[in-house]
C-alpha cells in the first residue's frame, strides 16, 4: 500500500493527491484495490477470525453448559445462590482474562521484547508470576477466612444445659448456602489469574488459538461435573449443587494447564523473581488497578446488581444470569475476539508512535463492530422467546423460566454494541498508557447503573436490571469516545456514520423479516417439539441473515464486500496453499 493511508475502513487518501474514496469504488487501480484487501481489513478479519474460531468453540460449550445447569436447576433460589457464588470469584477471570491484567501487561511486555530484549521479556514475566500467585493466594485465603468467619457466627450455639442459643448473627437460608458455595470455589481465583497471564503472554507472542480454546476445556469440565459428579452428591438438589462447585474448581485448574505447553515451547521458564520493589511489577500494578474498572464496567454492574437481587429474590438472580450468559455469546465472539487482537496491534504501533495506524486499526475494527452486532442484537430483540425456549426450555427451567429469561434478554439486546465498545475503546487507552480515564468514566457509570437498579428490580425484576445496564452501556461508550477524541484529536469516530446507518436500516429490514416469519410459524406449526423449535429460530434467522446480507451488498458496505472476498479467496485457494490461512 506504498502511498495509501487508510481513514477508518471506510475510505482512502492518496498521500500525493489528497483524494479521498470510499473502498469498492473504481477511483483505485485494480492493483492497488487488491493489495490493500489483502493486506488491509482482511488482516483484521484474518487475525482476529482465527481467535473467534476458538472462541466461537468456547462459547458454543459455554451455551451448552449453560443449558445443562438450566435443565439441572432451572432459576430456582438454589441456582441463584450457585449462580451468585460463582460469579464472585468468576470475576476476576473477567477482569483479568478479558481485561485488565491482560491490558496493563501486554504493552509492557511488548516493549520488553522491543527495546530489552527476551531474557528481560522473560524476567518481567516471571516477576508478574510470583506477584499474582503470591496477591491471588492472599485474597483467596482472607475470603475463604471472612466466609467461614461469617458461617460460624451464624450457628446456633449450644448452652450448658443443653439448649440452644440464638446465634449472634442471622441469615436466611438460600444466603448460607451461597456462602458456602463461595468458599469452596474461591481458590479457583488463583488458578484463573495464573491463567490469564498465560494468556496476555501468549496473545503478545502472536498466539490468539490456544489460549482462546482453554476456555472450552473449562466449559467440558464444568458440564461433565453436573453429568457425572452431581449424581454422587445425594438425593436434594440442595446437596448435589455442592458437585458443581468441584467442577469450577478442577475447570480452573485444566484451563491453566492446558496453556503450559505452548507457553514452554515460546521459551518460557518458571523462575521465581522477588515481584516486590520490582519495577515491572510496580507498573503492572498501577496500570491494572485503575483497569479493573475501566475495562470490566459491564461485569461489574453484574455482580453488584446480582447480589442486590438475591438479596430481593433469588429467583431474579438466576433469569437475569442466564439471559446475560446468552448475550455473550455474540459478544465473546465478536467483541472479545476483536478487542483482544486489538490490543496487541495497537500497543505495537504506540510503542512505534504510529498514531495515524493507531487511529486506522481502531475504526476499522469499530466498523466490523458495528456491522456484526447490529444485526446480532436484532435477532436477539426479535426472536428472544423462541431463542430462549429452544435452549433452555427443559428439566426443571419452564415456561416461567422462559418469559423470565426472554424478557431480560430483549432489554440487554439493544446495548449489545455499546457493551462490545466500551471493550475496544478501553483498550486502545490501555495502549496509550492511560488507565485512569476509563476508571473515572466507568466509576460514574457504575453509580448511575446502581440507583436506576436499585429503582427498578422491584417492579421490573430483571427485565429492569437489563434496561438499567444497556442504558449505563451507551453513556459509557459515548464518554470513552469523546475523551479518546481529546487524546487523539485526529480521530473521526463520525467516519463510522457511513457504517452504522446503513447497517441499521439492514438490521432493521432483517429484523421486520424475522419477526413476521416467526409469527407465522407459531400461528402455523407451533413449537411443540424440538424440531419445531429449531425451525421456529432458524428459519426467520436464515431469512433474515438473507435480508441483511443482501441489502449489505447492495448498500455497498465494505465490511460486507470484505468479509464476501475474504471467504471467496479462501474457498478458491487449494487446501495446501500457505497464504490460505
Amino acid at each position: 500500500m506504498t502511498g495509501l493511508r487508510v481513514e477508518s475502513g471506510l475510505r482512502m487518501a492518496d498521500r500525493r493527491g489528497g483524494r479521498r474514496v470510499r473502498v469498492g469504488q473504481p477511483v483505485l487501480s485494480g492493483a492497488e484495490a487488491s493489495r490493500y484487501a489483502a493486506t488491509g481489513m482482511s488482516k483484521l478479519l484474518k487475525s482476529a477470525g482465527a481467535l473467534g474460531v476458538a472462541t466461537l468453540t468456547s462459547r458454543i460449550l459455554g451455551l451448552v453448559r449453560e443449558q445443562v445447569y438450566a435443565y439441572f436447576m432451572g432459576t430456582t433460589p438454589v441456582a441463584g445462590a450457585f449462580k451468585l457464588a460463582y460469579q464472585i470469584p468468576n470475576l476476576f477471570r473477567r477482569l483479568l482474562g478479558e481485561g485488565a491484567l491482560t491490558a496493563a501487561f501486554v504493552p509492557i511486555f511488548k516493549d520488553r521484547e522491543a527495546n530489552a530484549g527476551p531474557a528481560e521479556m522473560w524476567r518481567a514475566a516471571n516477576a508478574v508470576f510470583s506477584g499474582l500467585t503470591i496477591v491471588a493466594a492472599a485474597i483467596a485465603a482472607a475470603a475463604m477466612l471472612g466466609v467461614t468467619a461469617v458461617l460460624w457466627l451464624a450457628q446456633p450455639t449450644v448452652l450448658a444445659d443443653g439448649s440452644a442459643a440464638f446465634p449472634l448473627l442471622t441469615l436466611k437460608p438460600d444466603t448460607a448456602l451461597m456462602l458456602r458455595l463461595l468458599r469452596l470455589m474461591f481458590p479457583y481465583l488463583v488458578l484463573v489469574c495464573l491463567a490469564a497471564l498465560c494468556m496476555g503472554i501468549l496473545n503478545a507472542r502472536g498466539h490468539f488459538f490456544v489460549p482462546a480454546l482453554g476456555a472450552a476445556m473449562l466449559n467440558v469440565v464444568m458440564i461433565a461435573s453436573v453429568l457425572l459428579l452431581a449424581p454422587r452428591f445425594g438425593e436434594t438438589l440442595e446437596q448435589q449443587i455442592f458437585a458443581l462447585g468441584l467442577g469450577v474448581l478442577a475447570a480452573g485448574f485444566v484451563q491453566f494447564v492446558f496453556q503450559l505447553p505452548l507457553l514452554w515451547k515460546e521459551g518460557f521458564r518458571f523462575r521465581w523473581v522477588n515481584p516486590f520493589g520490582n519495577e515491572t511489577v510496580r507498573e503492572v500494578v498501577r496500570k491494572m488497578i485503575p483497569g479493573i474498572v475501566g475495562v470490566a464496567a459491564f461485569q461489574l454492574n453484574v455482580v453488584i446488581i446480582q447480589s442486590l437481587s438475591f438479596w430481593y429474590d433469588g429467583t431474579i438472580v438466576a433469569a437475569f444470569d442466564t439471559a446475560v450468559r446468552l448475550m455473550e455469546f455474540p459478544q465473546g465472539v465478536v467483541g472479545i475476539s476483536l478487542a483482544t487482537y486489538l490490543l496487541t496491534t495497537l500497543s505495537g504501533l504506540a510503542a512505534r508512535k504510529d498514531y495515524a495506524e493507531f487511529r486506522t486499526a481502531l475504526l476499522d475494527g469499530l466498523g466490523y463492530l458495528v456491522f456484526v452486532d447490529l444485526f446480532a442484537a436484532t435477532l436477539l430483540f426479535v426472536l428472544a422467546e423462541p431463542i430462549v425456549r429452544l435452549l433452555f426450555q427443559y428439566g426443571t427451567f419452564d415456561r416461567i423460566s422462559t418469559r423470565q429469561v426472554a424478557s431480560a434478554v430483549v432489554c440487554l439486546a439493544p446495548g449489545l454494541v455499546a457493551f462490545s465498545g466500551v471493550n475496544i475503546l478501553a483498550r486502545a487507552f490501555y495502549a496509550l498508557g492511560d488507565t485512569k480515564t476509563p476508571m473515572r468514566i466507568s466509576v460514574a457509570c457504575l453509580v448511575i447503573n446502581l440507583l436506576i437498579s436499585v429503582w427498578v428490580v422491584g417492579h421490573f425484576r430483571q427485565a429492569g436490571l437489563a434496561a438499567a445496564n444497556s442504558a449505563t452501556s451507551f453513556i459509557n461508550l459515548w464518554l470513552l469516545s469523546r475523551a479518546l477524541r481529546r487524546k487523539l484529536p485526529r480521530l473521526e469516530f463520525g467516519s463510522l456514520r457511513g457504517v452504522v446507518i446503513p447497517a441499521a436500516g439492514a438490521a432493521g429490514a432483517a429484523g421486520v423479516v424475522a419477526w413476521m416469519a416467526h409469527r407465522l410459524w407459531e400461528i402455523n406449526l407451533g413449537n411443540a417439539t424440538v424440531g419445531m423449535r429449531l425451525g421456529a429460530v432458524f428459519g426467520p434467522m436464515c431469512l433474515a441473515t438473507l435480508v441483511y446480507f443482501g441489502l449489505a451488498m447492495w448498500l455497498k458496505l465494505p465490511q460486507a464486500h470484505e468479509v464476501a472476498n475474504l471467504v471467496r479467496r479462501r474457498i478458491r485457494k487449494p487446501p495446501n496453499d500457505p497464504t490460505r490461512n
